[in-house]
This record gives structure tokens, sequence and C-alpha cells, in this order.
């Protein structure tokens, strides 16, 4: 499955953003305020952004509207998932493949503000494709 460019043009808008808030708050914040300062950064650059965007489980005749939470949807295109912590594990990369997949969205960010070089905090992870 390929990704339209738009959706990778917001990806880059999410990433440079991304970077800037990293710069300027450094690693070690709850997850919560890097999650406030992106969403208003990327509100800065004219995306519209949702912050804990619930992703219902649906199992036959159940819905359970509380299945997962979004930390930011940003353009109602792109799910970006913020962690704060010394580093990734393999299960925050499933946790996104999870929330792609049951919300119909094509590209998530897992985004680790806990890491010191933030570019190595970063994965890009695309549903229907392997990682």
């Amino acid at each position: 499955m390929e990704v339209p460019e738009s959706e990778d043009k917001i990806a880059r808008t999410i990433l440079d953003a991304a970077f800037t808030v990293h710069s300027a708050l450094g690693p070690g914040l709850f997850e919560s305020v890097y999650e406030a300062v992106l969403a208003y950064e990327l509100g800065l650059r004219g995306l519209t952004v949702r912050r804990q965007v619930p992703i219902p489980i649906i199992y036959g005749e159940l819905r359970f509207d509380e299945g997962f939470r979004a930390d930011l949807l940003v353009a109602d295109r792109v799910i970006a998932e913020l962690k704060s912590v010394e580093a990734l594990a393999p299960v925050h990369a499933k946790q996104v493949l999870t929330q792609l997949r049951l919300s119909g969205h094509r590209l998530g960010l897992l985004i680790n503000f806990g890491a010191i070089h933030l570019k190595d905090g970063i994965r890009r992870l695309v549903n229907g494709l392997p990682e």
C-alpha cells in the first residue's frame, strides 16, 4: 500500500515541528507536555490537530469505544503516537500499527521525545506493509 504524497507532506511537517519542540524543551518531560506543545506547534503551521482521539474496537456485535486513544490525529490523516521514554520497545510500534489498522488510517509516526537525539527516536509506520 502506497502512502499518498499529501500524507507524506503532513508527516514531514509533523517531524519538523517535533524537532522544533525537542530543540526547545529537550528530553525528559512528561509525554503530556510534548503532546500539548506539539499540537500547538502544528496549529501554528496551519494543520488541524485532535488530541486523545478514541479508536474503537469492534468485535462481532460488541463496540468498545475506548479501545485505544491516538495521542494526535493530524489533518484527519496521520496518527502521531508520542512517547517520553529512554528507548522505544517493539510493543510501541505494534501499538501504532494496531491503531492504524483499527482506524483505517495509513500512516503513523512514533516519536520518542525521551531520546537524546530525536532522530534516533522516530519510527514511520504504514498500515498494510511489513515493518
